[in-house]
């Protein structure tokens, strides 16, 4: 579900982007706590640590707001940037089919932060594509389920954050099991070997104060 480090702070926009020329850098921090737009329907912990338990997520463009939004209990950052290990042909086909955030029917979400293990930081960039997509097809498996799932994928290793990557996908209700078999089949592939944590948090989008996420 996620793809590789960039060599500075900013960050690409995923192997699924959200439009077909998404690469501005841009910072995104979502905030969990008793406030924000998203209520949390489940925190479940896929591997390692977790994190505790909140009732809702406020996502904002930019830095963390000061002062702290009440109640905060965890605060997570990311960036966007350009794609790393796309093809031209996959990033066509992506970007043909990816529809933006922000759906009036797509009022289900998942943030998935996740962080990987050394080994595969310590892969050369050929290495890392090769798992990817070669061995894991993580692009060829996600275009069936497109456009019913929108998803955008932040970069937080190069920030100093506790994961390295959050994605966030945007869903309606009625797509809630196609997106549930696309994670189980991604997290079924080579690549996710590699993870050493993973937080999955369920959303709906509340009917009061909806602010949707930018694209």
């Amino acid at each position: 579900m996620a793809e590789d480090a960039p060599k500075t702070p900013s960050r690409f926009s995923a192997s699924l982007p959200l439009g077909p020329h998404r690469a501005v850098t841009r910072q995104f921090t979502f905030v969990g706590g008793s406030t924000g737009s998203w209520r949390i329907t489940t925190l479940s912990v896929v591997r390692g640590e977790g994190l505790p338990v909140a009732r809702h997520v406020a996502v904002f463009e930019g830095p963390p707001p000061v002062p702290e939004p009440s109640g905060a209990v965890w605060v997570l950052r990311g960036v966007t940037s350009n794609e790393r290990y796309t093809t031209r042909a996959e990033h066509e086909a992506l970007a043909a089919r990816q529809p933006d955030l922000g759906r009036a029917e797509a009022t289900a979400a998942a943030l998935i932060p996740l962080r990987k293990a050394e080994a595969w930081w310590a892969l050369s960039q050929d290495e890392r594509r090769a798992l990817f997509e070669e061995r894991s097809q993580h692009i060829a498996s996600s275009l069936p389920y497109l456009p019913a799932v929108a998803r955008r994928l932040h970069y937080s290793r190069d920030l100093g954050e506790p994961f390295d990557f959050l994605t966030w996908f945007e869903y309606a209700p009625g797509d809630a099991a196609a997106f549930e078999e696309l994670v189980d089949r991604l997290r079924t592939t080579e690549e996710w070997s590699y993870v050493e944590r993973e937080v999955d948090i369920r959303l709906t989008r509340v009917d009061t104060d909806v602010v949707p996420l930018p694209n």
